[in-house]
Protein backbone atom coordinates (compact mmCIF):
# COMPACT_ATOMS: atom_id res chain seq x y z
CA UNK A 1 0.00 0.00 0.00
CA UNK A 2 1.09 3.33 -0.58
CA UNK A 3 2.50 5.73 2.65
CA UNK A 4 0.65 8.43 3.93
CA UNK A 5 1.56 11.24 2.26
CA UNK A 6 0.81 13.40 5.54
CA UNK A 7 3.72 11.28 7.17
CA UNK A 8 6.01 12.92 5.25
CA UNK A 9 4.50 16.53 5.80
CA UNK A 10 6.58 18.74 8.59
CA UNK A 11 4.75 20.10 11.55
CA UNK A 12 5.98 23.50 13.58
CA UNK A 13 4.77 26.72 15.02
CA UNK A 14 5.75 30.22 13.79
CA UNK A 15 7.71 32.23 16.54
CA UNK A 16 6.65 35.17 15.24
CA UNK A 17 4.23 35.08 18.59
CA UNK A 18 7.20 36.22 20.27
CA UNK A 19 8.48 39.36 20.90
CA UNK A 20 12.39 40.09 20.66
CA UNK A 21 14.38 41.34 17.44
CA UNK A 22 18.02 40.78 18.70
CA UNK A 23 19.71 37.36 18.52
CA UNK A 24 20.07 36.62 22.11
CA UNK A 25 16.26 37.10 23.12
CA UNK A 26 15.56 34.83 20.25
CA UNK A 27 18.06 32.23 21.65
CA UNK A 28 16.24 32.75 25.27
CA UNK A 29 12.52 32.56 23.41
CA UNK A 30 13.85 28.94 22.21
CA UNK A 31 15.22 27.73 25.37
CA UNK A 32 12.39 29.33 27.49
CA UNK A 33 9.36 28.72 25.73
CA UNK A 34 9.56 26.40 22.41
CA UNK A 35 11.82 23.32 24.85
CA UNK A 36 8.78 23.53 26.83
CA UNK A 37 6.27 23.55 24.27
CA UNK A 38 8.45 20.42 23.13
CA UNK A 39 8.36 19.02 26.97
CA UNK A 40 4.70 19.53 27.10
CA UNK A 41 3.75 17.55 23.52
CA UNK A 42 6.38 14.76 24.56
CA UNK A 43 6.24 13.82 20.90
CA UNK A 44 9.05 11.66 19.28
CA UNK A 45 11.56 13.72 17.57
CA UNK A 46 12.36 17.27 17.10
CA UNK A 47 9.59 19.97 17.64
CA UNK A 48 9.36 22.31 14.70
CA UNK A 49 9.55 25.99 14.12
CA UNK A 50 9.01 28.21 11.87
CA UNK A 51 12.19 30.90 12.69
CA UNK A 52 10.94 35.15 12.73
CA UNK A 53 14.35 36.20 12.26
CA UNK A 54 13.41 40.44 11.94
CA UNK A 55 16.18 42.51 10.18
CA UNK A 56 18.61 43.07 13.18
CA UNK A 57 18.87 39.52 14.44
CA UNK A 58 19.44 38.44 10.39
CA UNK A 59 22.07 41.19 10.34
CA UNK A 60 23.65 39.93 13.25
CA UNK A 61 24.12 36.44 11.91
CA UNK A 62 25.62 37.08 8.92
CA UNK A 63 28.28 39.99 10.34
CA UNK A 64 29.41 38.07 13.25
CA UNK A 65 28.36 34.07 12.91
CA UNK A 66 25.50 31.25 13.52
CA UNK A 67 27.10 29.37 16.19
CA UNK A 68 24.54 30.85 18.75
CA UNK A 69 20.91 30.05 17.06
CA UNK A 70 22.44 27.05 15.98
CA UNK A 71 23.15 25.86 19.44
CA UNK A 72 19.69 27.04 21.36
CA UNK A 73 18.53 24.92 17.97
CA UNK A 74 19.99 21.85 19.15
CA UNK A 75 20.42 22.19 22.86
CA UNK A 76 16.59 22.10 22.71
CA UNK A 77 15.75 19.75 20.51
CA UNK A 78 14.27 22.23 17.69
CA UNK A 79 13.66 21.91 14.00
CA UNK A 80 14.58 25.02 11.70
CA UNK A 81 12.98 23.93 8.54
CA UNK A 82 10.90 27.59 7.38
CA UNK A 83 11.18 31.00 8.30
CA UNK A 84 8.62 33.77 8.44
CA UNK A 85 10.23 36.81 6.33
CA UNK A 86 6.95 38.50 6.08
CA UNK A 87 7.83 40.93 9.33
CA UNK A 88 11.09 42.79 8.59
CA UNK A 89 11.08 45.00 11.85
CA UNK A 90 9.60 45.11 15.23
CA UNK A 91 6.39 42.99 15.04
CA UNK A 92 5.30 43.48 18.76
CA UNK A 93 5.67 47.20 19.30
CA UNK A 94 3.04 49.13 20.19
CA UNK A 95 1.42 49.74 16.90
CA UNK A 96 2.42 47.88 14.07
CA UNK A 97 -0.81 47.97 11.21
CA UNK A 98 0.48 48.76 7.94
CA UNK A 99 4.43 49.17 8.93
CA UNK A 100 4.19 45.26 8.49
CA UNK A 101 3.97 45.57 4.83
CA UNK A 102 7.47 47.93 4.25
CA UNK A 103 9.60 47.79 3.22
CA UNK A 104 8.21 46.67 -0.32
CA UNK A 105 9.28 44.30 -2.62
CA UNK A 106 10.47 47.04 -4.80
CA UNK A 107 12.70 48.08 -2.46
CA UNK A 108 16.70 46.60 -2.31
CA UNK A 109 15.93 46.41 1.75
CA UNK A 110 13.45 44.30 1.21
CA UNK A 111 15.57 41.74 -1.29
CA UNK A 112 18.64 41.81 0.87
CA UNK A 113 16.95 41.05 3.93
CA UNK A 114 15.35 37.84 2.01
CA UNK A 115 18.48 37.00 0.27
CA UNK A 116 20.19 36.65 3.80
CA UNK A 117 17.58 34.53 5.03
CA UNK A 118 18.25 32.10 2.50
CA UNK A 119 21.60 32.13 3.19
CA UNK A 120 20.85 31.58 7.19
CA UNK A 121 17.93 28.88 6.66
CA UNK A 122 20.35 26.67 4.31
CA UNK A 123 23.01 26.85 7.12
CA UNK A 124 20.64 25.74 9.90
CA UNK A 125 18.44 22.70 7.93
CA UNK A 126 19.42 19.60 9.19
CA UNK A 127 21.88 17.98 6.53
CA UNK A 128 19.70 15.03 5.29
CA UNK A 129 16.66 18.14 4.46
CA UNK A 130 17.37 20.05 0.68
CA UNK A 131 14.44 21.68 1.02
CA UNK A 132 13.51 24.67 3.17
CA UNK A 133 11.03 28.16 2.95
CA UNK A 134 10.89 31.50 3.34
CA UNK A 135 7.29 32.79 3.14
CA UNK A 136 7.02 37.12 2.48
CA UNK A 137 4.49 39.76 1.89
CA UNK A 138 2.75 39.99 -1.61
CA UNK A 139 4.57 42.74 -2.91
CA UNK A 140 3.62 45.65 -0.63
CA UNK A 141 0.01 47.66 0.04
CA UNK A 142 -1.40 49.59 -2.55
CA UNK A 143 -1.30 52.82 -0.96
CA UNK A 144 2.28 54.10 -0.32
CA UNK A 145 3.39 57.11 2.05
CA UNK A 146 4.20 60.01 -0.50
CA UNK A 147 7.49 61.43 0.33
CA UNK A 148 7.11 64.33 -1.68
CA UNK A 149 4.14 65.55 -0.39
CA UNK A 150 3.98 64.51 3.30
CA UNK A 151 5.15 67.04 6.39
CA UNK A 152 5.35 66.38 9.97
CA UNK A 153 1.97 66.74 10.27
CA UNK A 154 0.03 64.87 7.54
CA UNK A 155 0.94 61.80 5.63
CA UNK A 156 -0.21 62.03 2.30
CA UNK A 157 -0.64 58.45 0.38
CA UNK A 158 -0.48 57.92 -3.06
CA UNK A 159 -1.39 54.71 -5.51
CA UNK A 160 1.80 52.38 -6.16
CA UNK A 161 3.19 52.58 -9.37
CA UNK A 162 2.57 49.97 -12.28
CA UNK A 163 6.73 50.40 -12.66
CA UNK A 164 7.32 49.74 -9.16
CA UNK A 165 5.42 46.37 -9.13
CA UNK A 166 7.42 45.69 -12.55
CA UNK A 167 10.79 46.46 -10.72
CA UNK A 168 9.25 44.13 -7.91
CA UNK A 169 9.23 41.01 -10.38
CA UNK A 170 12.62 42.23 -11.06
CA UNK A 171 13.39 41.53 -7.86
CA UNK A 172 11.96 38.51 -7.80
CA UNK A 173 13.82 36.89 -10.76
CA UNK A 174 16.90 38.02 -9.07
CA UNK A 175 16.52 36.43 -6.49
CA UNK A 176 14.99 33.35 -7.82
CA UNK A 177 19.09 33.25 -9.28
CA UNK A 178 20.50 34.29 -6.56
CA UNK A 179 18.52 30.83 -4.91
CA UNK A 180 19.47 29.25 -7.57
CA UNK A 181 23.01 29.46 -6.98
CA UNK A 182 23.09 28.63 -3.49
CA UNK A 183 21.64 25.23 -4.35
CA UNK A 184 24.25 24.82 -6.22
CA UNK A 185 26.50 25.70 -3.78
CA UNK A 186 25.12 24.36 -0.64
CA UNK A 187 22.69 21.66 -2.01
CA UNK A 188 19.84 23.49 -0.25
CA UNK A 189 16.76 24.45 -2.67
CA UNK A 190 15.22 27.42 -0.80
CA UNK A 191 11.71 28.74 -1.73
CA UNK A 192 11.03 32.04 -1.43
CA UNK A 193 6.94 31.91 -0.99
CA UNK A 194 4.65 34.95 -1.33
CA UNK A 195 1.54 34.92 0.97
CA UNK A 196 -1.48 36.55 -0.68
CA UNK A 197 -3.10 38.71 2.15
CA UNK A 198 -6.07 40.83 2.52
CA UNK A 199 -5.94 44.07 1.00
CA UNK A 200 -2.56 44.16 -0.41
CA UNK A 201 -1.41 44.53 -3.86
CA UNK A 202 -1.92 40.48 -4.07
CA UNK A 203 -4.78 39.56 -1.93
CA UNK A 204 -6.53 36.76 -4.17
CA UNK A 205 -5.34 33.27 -6.14
CA UNK A 206 -6.20 35.03 -9.54
CA UNK A 207 -3.90 37.71 -8.72
CA UNK A 208 -0.92 36.05 -7.67
CA UNK A 209 -1.43 33.86 -10.69
CA UNK A 210 -1.81 36.61 -13.06
CA UNK A 211 1.37 38.29 -11.71
CA UNK A 212 3.39 34.99 -11.94
CA UNK A 213 2.11 34.62 -15.58
CA UNK A 214 3.49 38.28 -16.20
CA UNK A 215 6.79 38.81 -13.72
CA UNK A 216 7.80 34.86 -13.27
CA UNK A 217 6.69 32.51 -16.77
CA UNK A 218 10.13 30.78 -16.29
CA UNK A 219 10.12 27.22 -14.95
CA UNK A 220 13.61 28.22 -13.27
CA UNK A 221 11.88 31.69 -11.53
CA UNK A 222 9.21 28.87 -9.80
CA UNK A 223 11.36 26.69 -8.70
CA UNK A 224 12.95 28.93 -6.25
CA UNK A 225 9.31 31.58 -6.12
CA UNK A 226 6.16 30.01 -4.89
CA UNK A 227 3.46 30.82 -2.63
CA UNK A 228 2.47 30.35 1.28
CA UNK A 229 -1.38 29.77 1.57
CA UNK A 230 -1.97 31.33 5.10
CA UNK A 231 -5.87 29.13 5.96
CA UNK A 232 -7.07 32.62 7.46
CA UNK A 233 -6.16 35.18 4.61
CA UNK A 234 -8.38 33.11 2.05
CA UNK A 235 -11.18 32.60 4.47
CA UNK A 236 -11.29 36.69 4.87
CA UNK A 237 -11.53 37.03 1.31
CA UNK A 238 -14.12 34.23 1.13
CA UNK A 239 -12.14 32.03 -1.27
CA UNK A 240 -12.83 28.74 -1.79
CA UNK A 241 -9.84 26.87 -0.23
CA UNK A 242 -9.33 23.57 -2.88
CA UNK A 243 -10.40 25.67 -5.91
CA UNK A 244 -7.62 28.50 -4.96
CA UNK A 245 -4.72 25.42 -4.89
CA UNK A 246 -6.36 24.16 -7.86
CA UNK A 247 -5.39 27.13 -9.35
CA UNK A 248 -1.99 26.91 -7.99
CA UNK A 249 -2.05 23.71 -9.15
CA UNK A 250 -3.22 24.39 -12.66
CA UNK A 251 -0.62 27.02 -12.94
CA UNK A 252 2.54 24.96 -12.00
CA UNK A 253 3.72 27.32 -8.97
CA UNK A 254 4.86 25.64 -6.09
CA UNK A 255 3.34 25.59 -2.98
CA UNK A 256 5.62 26.51 -0.34
CA UNK A 257 4.10 26.12 3.00
CA UNK A 258 0.31 26.37 4.45
CA UNK A 259 0.11 28.76 7.54
CA UNK A 260 -2.20 26.70 9.56
CA UNK A 261 -4.59 29.77 10.81
CA UNK A 262 -8.29 30.35 11.57
CA UNK A 263 -10.34 33.69 10.96
CA UNK A 264 -12.96 34.95 14.01
CA UNK A 265 -16.59 34.93 11.71
CA UNK A 266 -19.93 36.85 12.89
CA UNK A 267 -22.41 34.94 10.62
CA UNK A 268 -25.31 37.76 10.95
CA UNK A 269 -27.70 35.43 9.13
CA UNK A 270 -27.33 33.09 11.60
CA UNK A 271 -27.47 35.09 15.04
CA UNK A 272 -30.83 36.31 16.53
CA UNK A 273 -31.70 39.90 15.51
CA UNK A 274 -31.75 40.51 19.22
CA UNK A 275 -28.57 39.34 19.69
CA UNK A 276 -26.82 41.49 17.20
CA UNK A 277 -25.64 44.36 19.57
CA UNK A 278 -24.35 41.63 21.98
CA UNK A 279 -22.48 40.29 19.16
CA UNK A 280 -20.94 43.93 17.87
CA UNK A 281 -20.08 44.07 21.66
CA UNK A 282 -18.02 41.03 21.30
CA UNK A 283 -16.22 42.33 18.43
CA UNK A 284 -15.05 45.00 20.15
CA UNK A 285 -12.64 42.98 22.45
CA UNK A 286 -11.28 41.91 19.30
CA UNK A 287 -10.53 45.88 17.46
CA UNK A 288 -7.23 45.80 19.06
CA UNK A 289 -4.46 48.62 17.97
CA UNK A 290 -1.42 46.80 17.31
CA UNK A 291 -2.68 44.50 14.16
CA UNK A 292 -4.35 45.41 11.17
CA UNK A 293 -7.68 43.10 11.30
CA UNK A 294 -9.41 43.65 7.47
CA UNK A 295 -12.91 41.84 7.51
CA UNK A 296 -14.37 40.69 4.47
CA UNK A 297 -18.44 41.22 4.26
CA UNK A 298 -20.91 39.67 2.48
CA UNK A 299 -23.21 42.22 2.03
CA UNK A 300 -27.41 42.27 2.11
CA UNK A 301 -27.27 41.59 -1.73
CA UNK A 302 -24.49 38.75 -1.79
CA UNK A 303 -21.53 41.20 -3.05
CA UNK A 304 -18.15 41.03 -1.44
CA UNK A 305 -16.74 43.87 0.16
CA UNK A 306 -13.01 44.16 2.43
CA UNK A 307 -13.11 46.82 5.32
CA UNK A 308 -9.39 47.94 5.65
CA UNK A 309 -9.71 47.39 9.67
CA UNK A 310 -12.04 46.16 12.23
CA UNK A 311 -12.10 48.83 14.44
CA UNK A 312 -13.16 51.59 12.06
CA UNK A 313 -15.64 49.51 10.76
CA UNK A 314 -17.21 48.90 13.94
CA UNK A 315 -17.03 52.67 14.49
CA UNK A 316 -19.20 52.98 11.18
CA UNK A 317 -21.93 50.76 12.85
CA UNK A 318 -24.92 52.92 13.91
CA UNK A 319 -27.67 50.55 13.90
CA UNK A 320 -28.77 47.20 14.78
CA UNK A 321 -29.63 44.53 13.60
CA UNK A 322 -26.88 44.53 11.22
CA UNK A 323 -27.91 43.84 7.33
CA UNK A 324 -24.64 41.91 6.02
CA UNK A 325 -24.73 38.78 6.05
CA UNK A 326 -21.58 37.57 7.04
CA UNK A 327 -18.45 39.13 8.27
CA UNK A 328 -15.29 37.37 8.58
CA UNK A 329 -11.91 39.37 10.50
CA UNK A 330 -8.40 38.70 9.91
CA UNK A 331 -7.88 38.26 13.08
CA UNK A 332 -5.90 34.66 14.21
CA UNK A 333 -7.17 32.71 16.92
CA UNK A 334 -6.27 29.49 18.27
CA UNK A 335 -7.06 26.55 16.10
CA UNK A 336 -8.78 24.22 18.34
CA UNK A 337 -11.08 26.54 19.15
CA UNK A 338 -14.62 26.14 17.03
CA UNK A 339 -17.15 28.85 18.77
CA UNK A 340 -16.87 31.66 21.47
CA UNK A 341 -20.10 33.32 22.97
CA UNK A 342 -22.10 34.31 19.28
CA UNK A 343 -18.83 33.98 16.94
CA UNK A 344 -17.48 31.18 15.70
CA UNK A 345 -14.44 30.64 13.17
CA UNK A 346 -13.47 29.33 10.41
CA UNK A 347 -11.89 26.30 11.77
CA UNK A 348 -13.78 23.77 9.45
CA UNK A 349 -11.54 25.35 6.16
CA UNK A 350 -8.08 23.55 7.49
CA UNK A 351 -9.44 20.47 7.27
CA UNK A 352 -10.79 21.60 3.82
CA UNK A 353 -7.50 22.85 3.25
CA UNK A 354 -5.19 19.62 4.00
CA UNK A 355 -7.57 17.59 2.54
CA UNK A 356 -7.35 19.49 -1.37
CA UNK A 357 -3.64 20.00 -0.47
CA UNK A 358 -3.27 15.99 -0.19
CA UNK A 359 -5.62 15.10 -3.40
CA UNK A 360 -4.52 17.59 -5.80
CA UNK A 361 -0.53 16.83 -4.94
CA UNK A 362 -1.18 13.33 -5.50
CA UNK A 363 0.11 11.80 -8.90
CA UNK A 364 -3.23 11.74 -11.78
CA UNK A 365 -5.01 8.73 -12.20
CA UNK A 366 -4.20 7.52 -16.09
CA UNK A 367 -6.64 8.52 -18.60
CA UNK A 368 -8.63 10.68 -15.63
CA UNK A 369 -9.26 14.32 -17.19
CA UNK A 370 -9.31 15.18 -13.26
CA UNK A 371 -5.80 16.80 -11.84
CA UNK A 372 -4.05 16.71 -15.04
CA UNK A 373 -0.94 18.47 -13.06
CA UNK A 374 -0.09 17.70 -9.79
CA UNK A 375 0.45 20.21 -6.63
CA UNK A 376 3.95 20.46 -6.02
CA UNK A 377 4.19 21.03 -2.20
CA UNK A 378 6.76 20.63 0.19
CA UNK A 379 5.07 19.21 3.01
CA UNK A 380 5.68 22.65 5.19
CA UNK A 381 2.77 23.52 7.61
CA UNK A 382 3.27 26.26 10.03
CA UNK A 383 0.83 27.25 12.66
CA UNK A 384 0.44 31.03 12.95
CA UNK A 385 -1.64 32.32 15.67
CA UNK A 386 0.81 35.49 15.97
CA UNK A 387 -2.30 37.20 17.95
CA UNK A 388 -2.08 36.26 21.73
CA UNK A 389 -0.62 38.78 23.13
CA UNK A 390 -3.77 40.92 21.92
CA UNK A 391 -6.49 38.28 22.37
CA UNK A 392 -9.06 38.78 25.05
CA UNK A 393 -7.96 37.42 28.15
CA UNK A 394 -10.76 34.74 28.56
CA UNK A 395 -9.19 33.23 25.82
CA UNK A 396 -5.77 32.24 26.98
CA UNK A 397 -4.91 29.83 29.54
CA UNK A 398 -2.46 31.84 30.99
CA UNK A 399 0.89 30.04 29.99
CA UNK A 400 1.82 30.89 26.27
CA UNK A 401 3.26 27.41 26.09
CA UNK A 402 0.37 25.22 27.12
CA UNK A 403 -1.57 26.84 24.18
CA UNK A 404 0.54 26.49 21.77
CA UNK A 405 1.37 22.69 22.71
CA UNK A 406 -2.81 22.56 22.63
CA UNK A 407 -2.92 24.05 19.36
CA UNK A 408 -0.37 21.42 17.74
CA UNK A 409 -1.71 18.41 19.91
CA UNK A 410 -5.13 19.70 17.91
CA UNK A 411 -3.35 19.87 14.17
CA UNK A 412 -1.45 16.95 14.39
CA UNK A 413 -4.85 14.60 15.59
CA UNK A 414 -6.20 16.41 12.98
CA UNK A 415 -3.83 15.18 10.72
Amino acid sequence: MPSDPRSHWTLGYCTNIHAGTEVPQICDTLKNISAEVGRIRQADGRLGVGLWLPRAACTTLRRHGMPPLVKAIAQNKLLAYTINGFPFEDFHKERVKHDVYQPTWWTDERVAYTRDLAKVLAELLPEKTTTGTISTLPIGWPKQVDEHESNDRELRLRDASEEEVHHAGTNFRRLAEDLRMLENRTGKRIIVAIEPEPGCLLERADQLVEWFETQLPDPTHRRYIGVCHDVCHSAVMMEDQRKTLQRYADAGIVLGKIQISSAVVADWQSIDAADHEATLQQLRSFAEDRYLHQTGRLLADGSFELAEDLPELLDQMTHTPVTDQRWVIHFHVPIFMQKFGHLRTTQDQIAETLDAVEQLSASPVKGSSRNKRPLEFTGHLEVETYAWSVLPEDMRSGDLAVDIAHELDWLNELL
